[in-house]
């Protein structure tokens, strides 16, 4: 089942909080023509329009993308990562001084 369809019948199941929103004539009239365009319900419509696009802006801010250069970098520190420096190793000194090896 496609997640859009996945979340139509979840929702219908459950639904128990409310979203209300002012919109003007011609933005409703567009939204009810494309909802029929598809042969779903206004509400339908926008609720599953809002939810696949708060969905894809989650994924995008949550996804990074690195330059040629940084992947090379990341890719680079991961498989011979630097030795740990003066600070790193006087903290770990105090954390195994406090809570044991």
């Amino acid at each position: 089942m496609a997640s859009t369809e996945r979340h139509e019948t979840e929702s219908r199941s459950s639904r128990s909080a409310r979203l209300e929103a002012r919109i003007t004539a011609e933005q409703k009239d567009i939204l009810s023509r494309a909802a029929a365009l598809l042969g779903r319900s206004l509400t339908d419509f926008v609720i599953t329009s809002a939810y696949e696009t708060a969905a894809r802006t989650i994924r995008e801010h949550e996804t990074m993308v690195l330059s040629e250069r940084d992947r090379k970098a990341f890719v680079s520190a991961l498989l011979d990562p630097p030795a740990p420096g003066a600070r790193l190793r006087k903290a770990a000194r105090r954390y195994k001084q406090r809570f044991g090896e």
